[in-house]
């Protein structure tokens, strides 16, 4: 065999190897689109709308920080519930609507350990496990059914909604939220979305609820355990985990150091044997 012939040998095996190698980076490429879009099916399986019966009101927890207000339309009664941990306090009686005290000196209620908070007037009251409706609704009645504020409106909130976010996203860390109904997706989208290396089928969701410590898996790709995960619909706490994919998790290793270097070397081979070939003709 000559060396012409042995050349342009090796120079048709390595460019069989490197269009292999190309086939399977564009088939990789084709599968990792498929594990890339949220949500899939969800126009089908909502192309008629439906109810939403799944939603829940967030409970208080320890540690939450509540923010009360109490409106009447007799300033002057409001005054022994008034004091530096209630935001609001007066009532427009034109417009119906709270005026809002902002002054530097406002804190919130914290709930303590056993679920408890100190509210003027009333003392200790459990508060743990309630909604913000129903904190509302037992100070108003308390204050209109003991005399103290006949017209009293009360309004709740929780000011103390956090949220963690880890892993494979943009931009990791804890946020606070203002409100009370935030989702897995809206929780990533604040946190810009997961980068192109993450898992989008295995999201690890860790809760703690009533002592308890929980974890759930939501699968982004499939549009029915993402609407249907009790994960859905954010808690107090959370902590969500984005998982690296296999090539990201590897990078840096020695394997995938070899593995560079390899390609690097075939890439200068063939280079070299196609210009041995080329100076031959």
């Amino acid at each position: 065999m000559t060396m012409e012939t042995t050349n342009h040998t090796s120079f048709r095996h390595l460019l069989l190897a490197a269009c292999c190698i190309l086939s399977l980076g564009l088939t990789t490429s084709c599968i990792s689109n498929k594990k890339m879009i949220y949500l899939q099916g969800a126009t089908k399986s909502y192309a008629v709308p439906r109810e939403i019966t799944d939603y829940t009101e967030l409970h208080v927890e320890p540690d939450d920080q509540l923010a009360i207000s109490v409106a009447s339309k007799d300033v002057e009664l409001l005054i022994p519930f008034n004091n530096n941990t209630l935001i609001g306090g007066g009532n427009n009686s034109q417009t119906g609507t709270n005026t809002v005290n902002v002054s530097s000196g406002v804190s919130y209620f914290r709930v303590d350990k056993d679920g408890n908070i100190q509210f003027p007037i009333f003392g200790k009251l459990h508060v743990g496990g309630m909604t913000t409706g129903e904190i509302s609704s037992m100070l108003q009645k308390r204050m209109i059914d003991e005399g103290y504020i006949n017209d009293a409106v009360v309004n709740t909130k929780i000011m103390s909604f956090k949220v963690t976010v880890m892993g494979d996203v943009k931009n990791p860390g804890t946020q606070t939220y203002q409100g009370e109904r935030l989702t897995i997706l809206e929780a990533l989208g604040k946190a810009g979305d997961l980068t192109n290396s993450a898992y989008r089928n295995n999201v690890l969701v860790i809760r703690e609820e009533n002592g308890m410590r929980k974890a759930y898996e939501v699968n982004l790709l499939d549009n029915q355990a993402v609407f249907n995960s009790p994960a859905y619909y954010l808690q107090q706490n959370d902590v969500i985990y984005v998982q690296p994919n296999k090539s990201q998790r590897v990078k840096g290793s020695t394997s995938y150091t070899w593995l560079s270097v390899g390609s690097t070397v075939v890439g200068i081979i063939v280079s070299i044997v196609s210009l041995i070939v080329a100076l031959k003709k």
